[in-house]
């Protein structure tokens, strides 16, 4: 039976849940983000914007520049995170083969009903009772479906939200996918592309008629995964649910930081944050990560594996310090920092961590401070110490 797959995107969502709170900003030109003066960048903006230049990932200093009189609004995750969910909920009551790529794409294997007849009635629910824009990519397979969502949305009008529907119907993989600039294929970025395009590879049917030994040849194993896409191939089934490899946290100041004190202090924070998304996905981790940037942009990570997993704040915390510790000198400036965990475990398999007694009553506390976070936001338990000192900064 031939699949139909399902491409969502809720358009500019970041910004569209702003103007539900706030539908003054509806046909305006703003962007959500960090502030321009605190080396903030920007996360989503509005199509009003976007006529400007102003995209995602720009510092937000450039985005004032050239969009003038851009309103910048602060971040408000947890609406993001609410109205994703009630969009996931919608779709996850359509079809139990749905998986969520990100807080607003997901795909959802629909086979065998209609996929632009349930695309159309998704988009006008989700459109009119959760007052949310959202386009549609509809094909065979995964790839092509996103593809189709991208271009969709690229020829719609520019001065509206999108909105759009864009249908490839079966047996026609191949014949949309060739006119396309190479850079649109999944697997091709900047430079490879700059490869391809050295040997006269410029689309993705210029690609497709490429034999599948060359491409080998040339770029190994990946040149056979490459003849496969730009063919418009791709036997992937959607996933319910992807397993966590990593989970981490990071913070950029507002100014580089070499105060120890403080850059401890924020290690601690991070490690805390960690510890409580962790014991949330029923995970522990074997290896703990610390990222750190200095002034200069140069990145740096550092990692130690632990003889046993964990999802212990303070566990965490110990060897994030340690390794942090190991790579700074005294005075150095540090721009960002990081914190994280890796190699998994389920955490009911891990319960000799928690057998003595005194354990077992760290357990419940910071069982009792994990439902405060969860019920009221991560910041709502802070350590006495940390506001003492922040009193006195």
């Amino acid at each position: 039976m031939t699949r139909t797959i399902l491409h969502l995107d809720l358009d500019a969502f970041f910004c569209a849940v702003e103007e539900g709170l706030n539908p003054r900003l509806r046909g305006q030109a703003f962007a959500v983000g960090g502030q321009p003066n605190a080396r903030g960048v920007v996360s989503s903006c509005s199509y009003p914007a976007r006529k400007f230049g102003v995209h995602s990932a720009m510092p937000m200093s450039q985005a004032v520049r050239i969009c003038p009189g851009l309103i910048v609004i602060p971040p408000h995750f947890r609406e993001y995170s609410a109205a994703s969910h009630k969009v996931m909920a919608l779709l996850g009551e359509t079809t139990p083969l749905l998986e969520q790529i990100s807080i607003d794409e997901a795909f959802m294997d629909v086979t065998p009903q209609p996929g632009e007849a349930l695309a159309r009635r998704l988009q006008s629910i989700i459109n009119t009772e959760l007052k949310l824009p959202c386009s549609f990519g509809v094909a065979t397979n995964m790839l092509v479906a996103k593809i189709a969502n991208n271009v969709g949305k690229d020829r719609a009008n520019k001065d509206t939200t999108p909105n759009a529907i864009t249908v490839v119907p079966p047996g026609e993989e191949a014949a949309f996918l060739a006119p396309l600039a190479i850079r649109e294929l999944w697997g091709v970025g900047p430079k490879t592309a700059e490869r391809l395009r050295g040997i006269g590879i410029k689309t993705i049917g210029d690609l497709a008629r490429r034999s599948e030994s060359d491409l080998v040849y040339m770029f190994g194993k990946s040149g056979g995964e490459l003849a496969q896409r730009a063919r418009g191939i791709d036997n992937r089934p959607v996933e319910p649910e992807h397993d966590a490899k990593s989970i981490s946290r990071e913070t950029t100041f507002t100014r580089d930081v070499t105060d120890l004190e403080y850059l401890r202090r924020t290690i601690r924070q991070l490690a805390e944050g960690v510890g409580w998304r962790t014991r949330k996905a029923g995970l522990r981790g074997n290896t703990v990560k610390v990222k750190i940037r200095w002034a200069d942009f140069t990145t740096l990570t550092r990692q130690l594996a632990l003889p046993q997993a964990t999802d212990d704040d303070e566990e965490i915390e110990k060897v994030a310090q340690s390794l942090f510790r190991a790579a700074w000198k005294p005075g150095q400036a540090v721009r960002l920092v990081g914190v994280g965990i890796s190699g998994f475990d389920d955490a009911d398999q891990q319960l000799g961590l928690w057998q003595d007694e005194a354990s077992e009553e760290k357990r419940k506390l910071q069982t009792t401070i994990d439902d405060l976070r969860s019920r009221f936001g991560e910041g709502i338990v802070k350590r006495g110490s940390d506001l003492h000192k922040r009193k006195n900064r």
